[in-house]
């Protein structure tokens, strides 16, 4: 149930940043998300449809960007996309890896008038 308050803080940017710039409508925000953040988009509009009613982004539409998962071999150096289901590094096959991507969501931009 993470995405309600998740929801909340989506919602409190939106109408905030609205506000700063004297729009009288949010129309679309766009998330970006890692692969990684455990947050489900359809969940995400849902619960958004429901805590934006009667506010300036009521109706607003929410759209996504995937971010995958990349990571960095510690033991040789390589670097690149890997799959969350198999993880190793590409190139030697260990594990010591560092996550360099897949974890991010952050509201990138917005649209109001």
């Amino acid at each position: 149930m993470h995405e309600m308050a998740i929801t909340e803080s989506v919602l409190k940017i939106a109408l905030t940043e609205a506000a700063r710039a004297g729009a009288a409508r949010v129309t679309g925000i766009r998330i970006r998300m890692g692969a990684y953040s455990d947050v489900v988009p359809a969940v995400l509009r849902d619960y958004f449809a429901v805590a934006a009613r009667g506010t300036a982004a009521e109706g607003a539409a929410l759209s996504f960007v995937r971010v995958p998962v990349t990571m960095r071999c510690r033991a040789c150096g390589w670097q690149g996309e890997i799959e969350k289901r198999h993880i190793a590094c590409k190139n030697c096959g260990g594990t010591d890896l560092q996550l360099l991507t897949g974890r991010e969501f952050y509201v990138e931009s917005m649209e109001a008038d």
